[in-house]
Formats: C-alpha cells, structure tokens, sequence
C-alpha cells in the first residue's frame, strides 16, 4: 500500500470524536486506507443487498452487532442509521467507535448536518498526490504524463492503462453514483454536458453557454454541475472577494479533481497529444491547483485558495489567503520563465501596496530561483510554495 499522507490526521483525530467520516471519489482509495487505518475494526460494506436490507429494516439490531463499533462503507446508502448512530456515541462517549465513508458528499454532509454534527471529524480522501506517489518510489520526467495519466490508485497497483480505466469509471459513476442522486432521463446528455464541462477546463463557469451547447436550460446545468461537485468529478474555485476595483468577476472557474480523467473526456489519447493541445495551459493550472488542494486537504485544513479577476480582463490564477495577508500567484506552463509572467502581478501588487517582491509564479521548468521581479517556482518544487 502507497502510504496516505493523510493516515496521521485521521488517527489522530480517531482518539478524540467518536465518528470518523471519511468522502472522497469512487476508487481513491478509502476502503484500503480504513482498513489499514483500523484493522481490529469490524466491516461492513452497504452496498451488499442483503447487508443494506438489513440495516434499512431493523437498525437497532444491526447496530447491535457491533458492540465495539465498526466500520461502515458507503454509509450514504442506509442515511437513518446515522440518528441511531448518534445515540450510541452520545451514550457511550468512547473516541473512535464508528468509521463511515462515503462516494457521495452531498447525502453524506447532509445526514451529519443533521444527527452527527460536533461528533464526527470529517475527511476527504483524493486519488494520489505527486508526493504521494513520490514516497513510493514511482515519478515522471514530465508534467504532461501527470496529466495523462492521472492519480487513481487503480491505474497504479493494478497497472490499468488511462485509456482503459478512465471510460469504465465514467461509465460506472453514471450508472452508480450519479443516478441515485438525481433522476435524470437523458443519461447520454449528461455524459455529453461532463464532456463539455472538459472543454471548458479552467475557465470561468457560464451556465447559459453549457446549457445552450448541451440543450438543456439553465437551472438543468446548475442542477448537474452541483451534482459533479457532489459526486467528486469537479472542483469550483472562486474568485476573492478584495475591493480593488467595484467590477469583479464573481463567478467560480472550473477545474476537474483528476487531470486524468479530464484528459480522457476531451478525447487525448496519449500524453504527446498533450504537447501543443490547446488546452494544455488550463489542465497544467489544474494540476498544480488540484496538488496545493490535496496538500490542504491531508492536513484537515480548509481551502483557502481563490482566483481573482477584473471586468478589464486583469487575472491573478491563485490567490492564496492566509493569516492577514493574501497572497498571489500566476500559474504557466512554459518551460522557461519569462519577465512578463509578472505582469498582472505587479498590477495586483499595486493595487494592494504590497512590495514588488511579493510574487509567485508556478511554471512548467525545472529550475526555482529568485529573481527581480519575483519567485519563480518548478512544477516539481511546488511544496516551497506556502499555504499559510
């Protein structure tokens, strides 16, 4: 097993609520990390009939089979356990006594709101980072592999090619994940509008365009997107909201939470493709955007990452907010750095009064220095860049 770096947070916090809950993609690795995590655990996974019809139709019996507590898989599928669960935990006040996991954040946050609140840490476990697969031993000479290849462990300790993994997890998801949150009719306009979605890597989100070039109204493509970011296929990032100019750009851009997955939704079948595909430069954003994500994430920390844009075309890729003060970064994918990577920088810079010095650009070379005009950050050196 290719270690998580998110383990020691989770079992940190396993000593200290008495509910674990653990979301993230279908296939990022939950089940192999829960196990992992909590051996002397007992098991259960509802997406087996027989299991789900149980706990469905006598809850308090089926709960009564794990005195020690266990672990629950898929817990989005049998949601009224979780008040039944509540009351366990608050009579027995023991840390650690249920771990739930889940493909479905939505239902999932959903029942917590409601009966779980205050007693459970909550965990989102993502497809490998860079790091992550570093640890192990397992690298690329090129960013553009990354991108092709993605970060689902099952590409990895099963050596499935992307061209074979990617088109079946779609497929599965639709039919699995998707479907159950939401009715829709049209199965192939809604992989078609995914597609597009694809299309429009790194941009800002325009609902009436989706919907005009997948047929479908407004509120449809609004209802769906929520249903991508639900089901961890998307990631919105928003804009900041810092006064510099009374005209700002006030909706989320758009990103995928595997590059991979991406990459085979917009039909590229090999990571050459990737060398003058005219959206290299947003899936090369994505990446790193997706990596300081992850970064955050395995620290049970809070997003604190924003982009920012005037109506006059001014854009900041990332602006990075910490503890007073708001840092910006510009993200390219050339391989040699260039003096007008700073443009919009120093634009920003002055606007805030901040020093000239106080830019970062992220690019697709291999060499990180210190410069007039800046800090000039390798794709491969991306852990200098700090999140707080």
């Amino acid at each position: 097993m290719i270690p998580r770096a998110i383990s020691e947070k989770i079992t940190q916090l396993s000593k200290k609520f008495p509910v674990i809950t653990i979301t993230g993609p279908r296939q990022s690795g939950k089940t192999t990390l829960i196990r992992n995590l909590f051996p002397d655990k007992k098991y259960v996974s509802m997406e087996i009939p027989e299991t789900r019809l149980l706990a469905l139709s006598d809850p308090n019996q089926f709960l009564a089979n794990f005195p020690d507590g266990a672990v629950i898989d898929e817990a989005q599928h049998v949601p009224d356990l979780f008040s039944y669960i509540q009351g366990i935990v608050d009579n027995r006040n023991v840390p650690g006594q249920f771990i739930l996991s889940g493909s479905q954040s939505f239902l999932l946050h959903h029942r917590i709101t409601q009966s779980l609140a205050g007693r459970t840490a909550l965990f989102r476990l993502f497809p490998f980072s860079m790091a992550e697969l570093q640890t192990a031993d397992i690298s690329f000479k090129t960013y553009e592999e990354y991108l092709f290849t993605g970060f689902f462990p099952g590409i990895y300790d099963q050596h499935i090619d992307p061209g074979d993994f990617y088109p079946n997890y779609m497929q599965t998801c639709v039919e699995r994940d998707i479907r159950s949150l939401q009715n829709i009719q049209d199965l192939n306009a809604f992989i078609r509008f995914v597609g597009l979605c694809a299309g429009r890597v790194g941009q800002i989100l325009d609902l009436t365009s989706l919907g005009n070039d997948c047929g479908i109204s407004v509120n449809t493509a609004k209802a769906w997107i929520s249903l991508l970011e639900a089901s961890y296929f998307i990631f919105l990032l928003h804009p900041h909201s810092r006064n510099f100019s009374k005209r700002l750009i006030k909706r989320p851009k758009l990103y995928f939470l595997d590059p991979g997955l991406c990459c085979s939704l917009l039909h590229i079948e090999g990571r050459e493709q990737l060398s003058n595909h005219y959206l290299k430069g947003a899936l090369f954003e994505n990446l790193m955007l997706l990596e300081l994500l992850k970064r955050l994430n395995n620290q049970a920390k809070q997003p604190n990452l924003y982009f920012w844009r005037d109506h006059h075309g001014t854009e900041i890729d990332l602006i990075i907010e910490t503890a007073g003060d708001l840092v910006p970064v510009e993200i390219k994918s050339a391989q040699t750095w260039n003096p007008d990577f700073f443009t919009n920088l120093h634009r920003w810079n002055n606007y805030g009064n901040y020093p000239k010095d106080h830019s970062f650009v992220i690019y697709g070379g291999d060499e990180t220095i210190t410069t007039s005009s800046g800090r000039i950050i390798s794709w491969r050196d991306l852990n200098q860049l700090k999140l707080s």
